[in-house]
This record gives structure tokens, sequence and C-alpha cells, in this order.
């Protein structure tokens, strides 16, 4: 099914609280696709308050790379979530299914292996004209898609592991 992913349920953050620090690691390999992602994604993060010196920018050689990346940025604990941005553009061998679930699993496996969200904003697409309608096109941008889905997790991430509220006792 295409289109537009459904709205995420990003809450604002409490007044003068800070949602954390947060990556964005980008494959370098159908670049002008993966900088609409990137703009979407800074885009996004701005809006619920992540920006500046909050938001860290990498880029990789492509798709592949991303998890490694991902995995290494989450392992210095200095990040709330980690938004993997780029590009897999089927061409005329079977490479696109390898470079397009190396990325999903390697991603999805960071993530698990270090607690850290990361969120996956990979367009996996059959032409250049569709992986264009998702990066800013009629479809969306899912750059923008993508740190939305961080910015989620990272708020549940936290909910999660804050400590229980202490119970009064009486006596």
């Amino acid at each position: 099914m295409a289109g537009r992913a459904p709205r995420r349920a990003v809450r604002p953050a409490p007044r003068g609280a800070s949602r954390g620090r947060f990556a964005v690691v980008a494959g370098r390999f159908n670049e002008a696709i993966s900088q609409k992602l990137l703009d979407g994604a800074l885009g996004a993060l701005a809006a619920h308050g992540v920006d500046g010196p909050a938001v860290e920018i990498h880029w990789v050689p492509g798709s592949f790379e991303l998890a490694q990346a991902a995995r290494a940025l989450a392992a210095t604990g200095r990040f709330a979530a980690i938004v993997c941005v780029g590009a897999v553009i089927k061409g005329a061998t079977p490479h696109f299914e390898y470079v397009s679930g190396a990325a999903a699993h390697g991603i999805t496996h960071a993530a698990l292996a270090t607690g850290v969200p990361m969120s996956f904003g990979v367009i996996t697409s059959l032409t250049e004209e569709q992986a264009w309608e998702r990066a800013g096109g009629a479809v969306g941008n899912r750059g923008e898609e993508a740190a939305l889905a961080a910015l989620e997790m990272a708020d549940l991430m936290r909910t999660i592991r804050a400590p229980a509220p202490r119970r009064r006792t009486t006596g």
C-alpha cells in the first residue's frame, strides 16, 4: 500500500524539558534524494524542539552502511534516538534486494541490541520517480516520517525507563 504514513502521536515536550540529543544518519548514494529526506527529518525534529546542537548529522557511503554507523552512535550513549535515511532504487540486478534487506535488518538489529530507538527512513523503490514521490513529493517525505517515529519512540522509551513513583507509606 502506498501513501502517507499515519500521523504520529508526538506530544509536545514539557515546558523547559529537553527531548535529548538525536542523530540523523544519511546514505550518500542517491545523494540528492537523501538530502531531501534529511531536510524532512531535520524539519520534523525542529518542529518538535530538537535542533541546533541537539542534532548531529552523519553521512555514510550508502544505505548498506547506515546500520553500522547507527549502532556505533548508539553505543556512545549520547542519543535519545537515531534517524536513518537513504534511498535504494531497483536496478537490473538483484543488488537492490541485498542492500535494502541488509539496511532493514541491520537497523532493526542495532536498535534491539542497543535499546536506542532507530527509525527506518530508507526509501526502497522500483524507480527514481517513486523515490522522489517519497522524498517530499506526492506521497510525503519518508525522512520526516522517520523523524516523527524516532521522536515518538524516544518519548515512549523515556516513559518506560522512568523510575516508578514512590508510594507513600503510612505507619
